[in-house]
């Protein structure tokens, strides 16, 4: 094919648009930068003030609530794991990372989703935008945001928000088209404008899928640390990364499980949020 067409100089083209985006909006992205350092820094500053063991019972009072008994017996045994191997701090930026990734994946994803449930067009062109996302290798985010955000906690957010709204828009979306539409009709029957039934009807009945795509957000935007630990994103990623390159694999599978016991805890407190919504418990 080489001989018979010339190769589009496709790299050529990006890294000039990287160029003429960092040149032009050099002082928002410094804006963009700045509000989200200090967001994670405020997560990491109020969650560092409380004592690791009252944190941890409140994180075990809202398992048990949430979830059964057995959920927030783990969660309390794993957290005091994490601290007894000397990673509670660590844990601590790694869920600041995760926390606003997730934020701001909700933020964005859910009205994005509820625009694309009530406009074709705009699901038209919402979903291939999805499926690139979904399937770029997520090393590739890290290149832009680094030349935009410099090295830092930053760049791991923005590629963690990439990487994790995606699930949050499609199950809006799902979660309001599989509203039935005989309640639809009825809500229109008795009057309801578009804004009343979405919000009264559709919404609620569509939130149980809503949350089942926050809680897949979450576990992506976990899945994240270690990427966004290699553009000086702090955390437990850093030390898995660390563990990779020095070959430490003891300090690799401790690091590697404080992630694990983290990423159950929040997947089933975040499911049985949803379970509550539809009235019943996982």
């Amino acid at each position: 094919m080489e001989g018979f067409l010339p190769k589009l100089p496709l790299a050529t083209w990006i890294d000039s648009l990287v160029e003429w985006l960092t040149i032009n909006f050099e002082s928002f992205f410094e804006g963009v930068a700045g509000g989200l350092e200090w967001f994670v820094d405020s997560i990491v500053f109020t969650l560092g003030i409380i004592p690791p063991l009252l944190l941890i019972a409140i994180i075990g009072f809202v398992s048990w609530k949430l979830c059964k008994w057995r959920v927030a017996l783990f969660g309390v045994l794993g957290l005091l794991l994490i601290v007894n191997l000397g990673y509670w701090e660590d844990t601590i930026e790694t869920l600041a990372l995760v926390l606003t990734a997730v934020i701001i994946s909700i933020l964005i994803g859910i009205p994005l989703g509820i625009w694309a449930s009530q406009s074709k067009t705009v699901k038209q062109i919402v979903t291939p935008v999805l499926d690139f996302m979904q399937t770029m290798p997520a090393f590739v985010y890290l290149l832009p945001a680094i030349f935009f955000f410099n090295i830092g906690v930053v760049p791991g957010v923005v590629a963690s928000v990439i990487f994790a709204v995606p699930p949050t828009i499609r199950l809006t979306v799902l979660g309001i088209q599989q509203v039935p539409a005989d309640l639809i009709e009825a809500s229109e029957a008795f009057g309801s404008t578009t804004k009343q039934r979405l919000l009264k009807v559709q919404l609620p009945l569509a939130m149980p899928t809503i949350m089942a795509g926050i809680n897949q957000s979450i576990m992506l935007a976990l899945s994240m640390v270690v990427i966004a630990s290699m553009v000086g994103a702090p955390g437990l990623g850093t030390e898995v990364y660390r563990a990779v390159t020095q070959i430490k694999t003891g300090i690799g599978f401790e690091a590697g499980l404080s992630i694990v016991i983290i990423a159950i805890v929040l997947d089933r407190i975040t499911q049985n949020i949803g379970s509550k919504k539809q009235g019943g418990t996982v």
